[in-house]
């Protein structure tokens, strides 16, 4: 037997699909389909509410006519219409016409008499039903409790009223009278009535007719204390009245506030009857079990009608997590060697430099937000009632409560699909009435469903907060980062030497820049001027000029004198260059060092194992950090990117680390090079799903409330935190500090980078190394006054190596302008005759 491919899997499922889909639409559009139809039923409604008033008016108007002497015995009796039309010009007494007469002489004279009163109650409830969606009553139940009465009163009035006006008991109620009365007699036939009165109160009401019997529970008071959520007990009482009024039978309870407790009491009258015998000694056992109180537990937080027992569910709180926190007097900090027998320590270069200490940091009177029990219950109720709305049940949900969102996990009943829960996300959200509701089916690790839900009260994460706790003072990560705290209110650290590149994103004012101080503020309180560099790019040139005064600690940038900030395109990509070329003269000391990684590397360089002599040096750890890749990519483009990816692919073994932030985190700005080489990303608040997937490769970033709510993915799942807070006046007083102690000399020198501008130099040009297609692409630039290396790539059908030499060529030998960043280089030839008289000088030269 053949076996069948996927793609025929696939399209045998994709008819099926069509089939079903056809039949669908079929049987929507058969020839019953109006019996469904919205309009239909407000029609039949409307018809139903007038037909009854037609009924009513009729009915009276006959009864009217009967006291008065005045029928239409002669209509109710000819053969036709037209001839009593034609006999009677007046018309009829009914005040209804001719069905108003006729409808009259067979509901009260022929049928129930007056007792069809009662029918017209049924019909109009049917009518409001239809057209309005609303009933006082449940319908059957009125059908049902209509017919008993309806019978049972004309043959009551049959009984009263049968000498006389025979249209109080009707046709029915005389001729059924006079049926029981020839079984029974008289009075049997009022014991009968009697019997079936009794028989219709039992039915309807229970009642209890025993008088000398103990019941079985005595009355007793159900006491619910709503002492403590005052705001709710109108709910709850509003709520319990409506579901005694709807209980088909009727238990004799009742409610009573009592205003002085500030509590609600159910008050039972009396309990169902044990219909079999019991001994004395049964019964004694029985009463010592009922002795208790009755109770129960009412959730006080109900707020909406909902068919789901509130207690079936116990709603279970996680363990909050305490992080130990150590006081500012008692941080250490780190020692330096005293002797010279000790390793190599680089950091005796700045020997009396000072760590920052915490109190430069805001104390924000941190307070524990108390949890909120109402709250919490509210919201596991509302998604209780929507998952049953769907018939999808849970046998467990248990509350994680974080700063900012609470996660409810959630067991699915056996059976449950999870694609089920993953798309009433929309739903939860709606019967939430909030906004970044987000469903993580299922948690990994966990076989629970995860629902996260923002909390009314958000809780501000300080930095101080997170810079106290011992979990960051005692870390030993080689670059520890604060990325904040995770809905078990944990402090979330991360070791940004084995993510190895960080990617952030995020809307504008949804907190990127914070996000990026919070990392730069953990490595300052972590590692020394000589153990850590940065290189920081600014685009907009505004974001990053706090840490201007720390440059002669942590700076690096280009030989110069320019600023170590950079902002120009220009210098953003030399420095990108320099620090590539930075990473190659890594690897070659660790390749004369025979060792693998920056750890290593310097490990043997402090134990004296390898000397300066010999070209050998302590190599300090580089983040680059690029606040704007957006703008960069626009203007400079493949300059830019191919060194960013040199650098994520290759730079982690060797101590260079980056980290990029765009708030458009688009498909031509982080691109596939770009993301393959970043697995661990942050993304803030976007503003699609499109952003969300290109950031994260997933949904959930456009679902996030903002204020420093981010999802963290390291490739294998995501990670919610809520980034801790550090204003600019923290930066500052962190960057004061530093700065105003001794440190080296200037910045960290990067290598020096000779860019494209600066081989322009028209005597650097050998005529007799240009490439065999020099003078064609010089023609080529020259008749279409663009000097782009796309170009001479795409009309000379060359690769993209060859097409940049000749560019490198035609600037070298003066053709062709500096590089500007995105836009084409500029031709200095204005034309051919120019370009010929040009060629024969540089050759003649």
């Amino acid at each position: 037997m053949a076996k069948k491919t996927g793609n025929s899997f696939r399209n045998s499922a994709d008819d099926f699909q069509a089939e079903v889909q056809e039949k669908v639409k079929k049987r929507s559009t058969g020839r019953f389909a109006w019996i469904k139809d919205e309009r239909t039923r407000r029609i039949v409604g409307a018809f139903f509410i007038l037909f009854s008033l037609f009924l009513f008016l009729s009915f009276t108007s006959h009864i009217i006519n009967l006291w008065g002497f005045e029928t239409d015995q002669d209509l109710l009796q000819s053969s036709s219409w037209s001839w009593y039309s034609a006999n009677h010009p007046k018309g009829t007494a009914n005040m209804m016409g001719y069905f108003g007469a006729w409808f009259g002489h067979l509901f009260i004279h022929k049928w129930f008499g007056i007792s069809s009163y009662i029918l017209l109650f049924s019909v109009f409830t049917l009518g409001t039903k239809l057209l309005f969606n609303w009933q006082m009553y449940p319908i059957w139940k009125i059908l049902r409790y209509t017919f008993f009465i309806i019978v049972w009163s004309s043959i009551l009035m049959g009984f009263i009223f049968h000498t006389d006006n025979l249209f109080m008991g009707g046709g029915f109620g005389f001729y059924g009278f006079m049926w029981l009365k020839g079984l029974f007699g008289a009075i049997g036939t009022a014991l009968f009535l009697l019997l079936y009165g009794a028989i219709f109160l039992i039915v309807v009401y229970n009642l209890d007719f025993r008088f000398g019997k103990k019941p079985l529970v005595e009355k007793d008071d159900i006491r619910v204390d709503f002492s403590d959520h005052a705001a709710e007990a109108a709910a709850i009482k509003s709520q319990m009245e409506e579901l005694i009024k709807e209980n088909d039978r009727e238990t004799g309870a009742s409610i009573v506030e009592d205003e002085a407790e500030g509590i609600e009491v159910i008050t039972i009258n009396e309990a169902p009857e044990i219909e079999e015998e019991l001994s004395e000694q049964e019964e004694d056992i029985i009463e010592e079990e009922v002795a208790a109180p009755i109770s129960f537990k009412v959730d006080p937080s109900i707020s909406k009608n909902t068919n789901q027992k509130q207690d079936d569910f116990e709603l279970k709180i996680a363990d909050q997590e305490v992080e130990e926190v150590v006081e500012v007097s008692s941080i250490v900090q780190p020692s330096l060697p005293n002797t010279l027998g000790d390793e190599y320590d680089p950091r005796l270069d700045l020997a009396g430099y000072t760590m920052p200490t915490i109190d430069l940091l805001q104390d924000y009177e941190f307070t524990k937000t108390e949890i909120d029990r109402a709250e919490l219950e509210t919201s596991k109720n509302l998604i209780v009632e929507t998952l049953k709305n769907y018939n999808i049940g849970i046998s467990e949900i248990k509350a994680n409560i974080g700063p900012t969102v609470t996660l409810y996990e959630i067991v699915p009943a056996p059976g449950v699909k999870i694609s089920r829960i993953k798309n009433l996300e929309d739903d939860i959200a709606l019967s939430l009435a909030a906004l970044g509701i987000r469903i993580i089916a299922p948690i990994p690790g966990r076989g629970t469903i995860g629902i996260e839900v923002p909390n009314k009260k958000p809780e501000m994460v300080p930095m101080r907060q997170m810079m106290a706790s011992k979990k960051f003072q005692e870390s030993n990560f080689e670059l520890p980062v604060i990325l904040g705290k995770t809905i078990s209110n944990e402090i979330y650290l991360a070791d940004l030497a084995k993510m190895p590149h960080l990617l952030v994103a995020g809307a504008t004012g949804q907190g990127k820049s914070v996000g990026l101080n919070t990392l730069i503020v953990s490595l300052l309180y972590k590692k020394h001027p000589a153990e850590l560099k940065f290189v920081l790019v600014d685009p907009k040139k505004v974001e990053l000029t706090l840490y201007n005064k720390i440059e002669r600690h942590y700076l690096a940038k280009l030989p110069g004198d320019g600023d170590a900030i950079i902002t120009d395109t220009k210098l953003v990509c030399n420095t990108l260059n320099s620090l590539c070329i930075e990473m190659d003269d890594r690897y070659e000391l660790l390749k004369a060092a025979g060792k693998r990684n920056i750890i290593e590397y310097n490990t043997k360089f402090k134990e004296r194992k390898l000397l300066p002599t010999e070209g050998h040096r302590f190599l300090p750890y580089i983040v680059v950090v690029i606040d704007e890749v957006a703008d960069l990519m626009m203007t400079a483009g493949r300059e830019v990117e191919t060194p960013i990816a040199r650098l994520a692919q290759l730079a982690r073994a060797v101590g260079i680390h980056v980290i990029l932030a765009t708030q458009r985190p688009s498909v031509n700005i982080i691109t596939g090079t770009i993301k393959a080489n970043f697995p661990a990303r942050l993304a803030f608040r976007v503003t699609s799903k499109i952003d969300s997937r290109t950031i994260l490769d997933s949904n959930g970033a456009d679902q996030l409330i903002g204020k420093g709510d981010m999802l963290y993915s390291t490739g294998n799942d995501l990670i919610r935190l809520q980034c801790p807070f550090v204003d600019t006046p923290e930066v500052e007083k962190i960057t004061e500090f530093i700065g105003n102690q001794r440190g080296y000399s200037g910045a960290f020198v990067l290598p020096e980078f000779k860019g494209e501008d600066g081989g322009s130099d028209r005597d650097d040009f050998d005529p007799n190394d240009r490439d065999a297609l020099f003078e064609d692409a010089a023609r080529l630039v020259v008749m279409t006054q663009q000097g782009s290396t796309s170009l001479i790539q795409r009309k000379l059908k060359l690769g993209y190596n060859r097409a940049g030499r000749l560019v490198d060529q035609l600037e070298q030998a003066g053709l062709l302008g500096p590089f500007e960043g995105a836009k084409a280089r500029k031709v200095l030839i204005p034309d051919e005759i120019s370009l010929e008289q040009f060629l024969d000088n540089l050759y003649n030269k």
